[in-house]
């Protein structure tokens, strides 16, 4: 089963102008502010955490509109209640949350990546607890709110919380311990395959 209404609206907004609410601007500000702060205290461990999270973020909501123009509807949607929607699944204000997220998680990591409490990797404890607390959010919006939908009725927060938070935080978390080099090589490759996606796709193609 499908939410075929909550694709239609969402195809209806879907990078539309005439929905932009100001509100956006401060929020851009405070991730400008964030990175910016990061930068000037050279802490490029925690801007490498949030680079790979939020180009991995981009992979996923890039394949999300590839799926939805494939099949005619996205795994998760965004009919309503956003300033702009970017792809199907993604608005303006979700996509400034994830450009902070990897930040975020990179405040709580042992200096040690090998840390453990009760015999279990710190930093996977980090990994789950973030997946799972994302997940617990999104379960609000999809059950109390109309602003975000799973558009399958099997998709759902385990199959969420394991395939797309897991893999967000994962990433975020390597990335803030890799080298400096193995950084630059996943964060390049990532961002320079979500760019490549987007011209072909969205520019050439228009199908997301």
């Amino acid at each position: 089963m499908h939410n075929t209404e909550a694709t239609a609206q969402a195809l209806n907004i879907l990078r539309r102008g005439d929905q932009f609410q100001w509100s956006v601007i401060p929020f851009l500000a405070f991730v400008c502010y964030v990175y910016f702060t990061e930068i000037k205290n050279r802490n490029w461990a925690s801007v490498s955490a949030g680079l790979a999270l939020y180009g991995v973020h981009w992979f996923y909501e890039i394949l999300n509109a590839l799926i939805q123009h494939a099949t005619g509807h996205a795994l998760w949607t965004v009919p309503t209640g956003t300033s702009f929607l970017i792809f199907i699944g993604v608005g303006i204000e979700i996509s400034l949350m994830f450009a902070v997220s990897g930040i975020i998680i990179s405040r709580l990591l042992p200096e040690n990546p090998s840390e453990k409490i009760a015999g279990l990797p710190l930093k996977w404890l980090h990994v789950i607890s973030f997946a799972v607390l994302y997940s617990v959010i999104e379960i609000f919006l999809v059950k109390a709110t109309p602003v975000f939908v799973w558009v399958y009725d099997w998709w759902g927060a385990i199959p969420v919380g394991l395939t797309v938070y897991v893999p967000f935080f994962a990433a975020a978390v390597f990335a803030y311990y890799w080298q400096p080099r193995t950084r630059l090589i996943f964060i390049s490759a990532v961002w320079i395959l979500d760019l490549f996606l987007v011209l072909v796709f969205a520019v050439v193609l228009r199908w997301i």
